[in-house]
This record gives C-alpha cells, structure tokens and sequence, in this order.
C-alpha cells in the first residue's frame, strides 16, 4: 500500500456514511513463493481509508477514520480515478472490519 495518500475529495453522506478507500495493490506472490499472473490475480478486499463523510443525514459520524486499514466486500463500493489514484468510494456498511 502507498504511503501517505493526498487527493482532493471529499465524499457526501447521503442515508448513510461514505468513504474513499485506497485499494492494496494485488497479491504477486503466494505464500509459498509461486508468482501469480496478471490474468489471475483477485481483486484486493483490503485497503487504506483516506477520506470519510462528516455526518450520516441522522447525525452519525462514522466509525472509521482516516488512515485506517480496513477490509471491505469483494464487489464493493464504486471505482474512481481522481488525480492519477485508483480508489473506491464505498458506504461504510460495506466495511467488514478495521485491521
């Protein structure tokens, strides 16, 4: 996973919080050393939180924050491309756990 990742967005709570996930990039390797192509390589379900809606339109503030790693459904969220970044913008429901 990168670093320290900086973009410009910000995303809009609607019934439910949203938030901006960076992707880990894909596994190369299995554990026991045996490279995977690009043709079989599964989506990440793991990424890096950098950005999360303020308040739900009941006043929630959502649960994660920016900066953790979280794991998420396979077909979740909505992907974009802001700045170069591949991220997903996803409802916090669709997050699974906070690693």
């Amino acid at each position: 996973m990168a670093k320290e990742t900086k973009v410009n967005i910000k995303p809009v709570a609607g019934t439910q919080n949203r938030v901006v996930v960076e992707p880990a990039p894909a596994e190369e390797k299995t554990a026991s050393g045996i490279i995977i192509p690009d043709t079989a390589k599964e989506k990440p379900q793991k990424g890096k939180v950098i950005a999360v809606s303020e308040k739900d339109e009941k006043g929630n503030k959502a649960e994660v924050k920016v900066g953790d790693t979280v794991l998420y459904g396979k077909y979740a969220g909505t992907e974009v491309q802001v700045e170069g970044k591949d991220l997903l913008i996803m409802r916090e429901s669709d997050i699974f756990a906070i690693v």
